[in-house]
């Protein structure tokens, strides 16, 4: 009997020592889950705290390129001015403080734009469109247009003069990026989307050809290009609103003799030195004589009545030959860096909205920096643009700066799906 009781007894420790161990068993398959979706968790959180860390280099990147690149601009725009401007009685500083003036303006507008969401600006664009199309109209009313270099394109007003079609351009990009939004799923369809994305780039086109001022009609034509590019429209249809605006730009080119001097010049620089590619030319020897290092900041002969706009069109060539060869490498890196960070920006868009303005902002100002460089170099015709935070105008640097507030905006946003 005690030998029965002893092994009764065996048999049922054993069965509870594997019910024991099956316990712990379930309780460690279910631990193992638990810390499954922990890993899981932790993974996605590290993966938004990474996004979070690359935003904010984006974000700070830009600042520092953007400020370096102001910096230097007034730097080079006193050197520029200064000479001719004492000459002619009046203070070498006078360009670069009013400069500086319009950076400080400029600032104050670029910290708004920061702090207001952007999707604002997507809920005013039919305000933001009717305060461009009307800015644009200003310089064909009597009495308050002002020309510049045969480009009837500038507003004077109280003394003080801008040029509305650099303001319009941040019209043009808020108002093809939200097409481009609301359309996301009817690219092809040329009623809904490439008859819209044409009339405005074509109403953007004739306004400023009507004043004159080609250069801008390009820029704006380029950009709108490149924003659809980027949306997905099909190259096609790109090309074909692209050929209209190249008619209409060739009729406007012959219809001028002083434009159609300038562009034929372009093919024959040295042939034409003595009268529409004198500036071209001039440019260029600026170019040649800063060699590696440059001449120093102020040793330039070229801006003592040499080479015309040198503070404004042509200061890449006073860049070049003050800073040389190591001067034009990091303006044009700068420009660079900025074009790589505006893409980054882009890409990590919160919405489809955010990532065309961004790539809208970054394509102006690289675009506009090449067409500036190329003209100053003889690669590509003159079409009388501003280098962006470089060339003397106070409109110009303000809508920069802008532009660049809304890429900050944008890149400092939590990074969600697009929609």
């Amino acid at each position: 009997m005690t030998l029965a009781i002893k092994h009764g007894g065996n048999i049922d420790d054993r069965r509870r020592q594997a019910l024991a161990a099956s316990k712990r068993k379930r309780e460690s398959g279910a631990g193992g889950k638990r810390h499954e979706r922990h890993d899981r968790l932790s993974l996605r959180e590290a993966l938004q705290r990474d996004r979070a860390v690359e935003a904010s280099r984006t974000y700070f990147a830009i600042i520092a390129v953007v400020a370096i690149m102001v910096l230097l601009g007034l730097v080079m725009l006193l050197s520029a001015s200064g000479p001719l401007r004492a000459a002619g009685d009046g203070s070498p500083y006078s360009m670069v403080i009013r400069q500086s003036v319009f950076a400080g303006a400029g600032l104050a507008l670029m910290s708004v734009v920061i702090r207001v969401r952007y999707q604002l600006f997507r809920r005013l664009i039919t305000l933001i469109w009717a305060v461009g199309l009307g800015m644009m109209a200003l310089p064909l009313v009597p009495g308050w247009s002002h020309t510049v270099n045969d480009a009837n394109s500038w507003v004077s007003v109280g003394g003080m003069t801008f040029q509305p079609s650099e303001i319009f351009k941040l019209s043009v990009i808020l108002g093809v990026a939200d097409i481009l939004t609301r359309r996301k799923d009817v690219l092809n369809d040329w009623r809904r989307t490439i008859i819209p994305i044409g009339a405005v780039t074509s109403l953007a086109f004739i306004f400023s050809l009507i004043q004159g001022d080609f250069g801008s009609a390009v820029v704006l034509v380029l950009i709108v290009v490149a924003m659809s590019f980027i949306a997905g429209i099909p190259w096609m249809h790109i090309g074909s609103v692209v050929s209209v605006g190249a008619f209409l730009g060739a009729i406007m080119v012959f219809a001028s003799p002083r434009r159609f001097g300038r562009i034929t010049a372009f093919f024959d620089i040295e042939g034409n030195k003595e009268h529409y590619a004198y500036q071209v030319w001039q440019g260029m020897l600026s170019i040649a004589n800063g060699g590696l290092t440059g001449s120093g900041i102020g040793g330039s002969r070229s801006k003592l009545g040499y080479l015309p706009l040198a503070h404004s069109d042509f200061i890449f060539a006073i860049i070049a030959d003050e800073l040389g060869l190591i001067g034009v490498v990091t303006v044009l890196g700068g420009f660079t860096l900025l074009t790589i960070l505006g893409m980054q920006t882009a890409l990590r868009a919160p919405d489809r909205f955010g990532m065309l303005v961004a790539a809208g902002v970054t394509s102006w100002i690289a675009i506009q920096a090449i067409i500036n460089v190329g003209g100053v170099a003889g690669v590509l015709p003159v079409t009388g643009l501003t280098l962006p935070f470089f060339s003397h105008g106070g409109t110009s640097l303000m809508s920069c700066l802008v532009g660049v507030g809304l890429l900050l905006n944008i890149s400092r946003q939590p990074v969600k799906s697009k929609t």
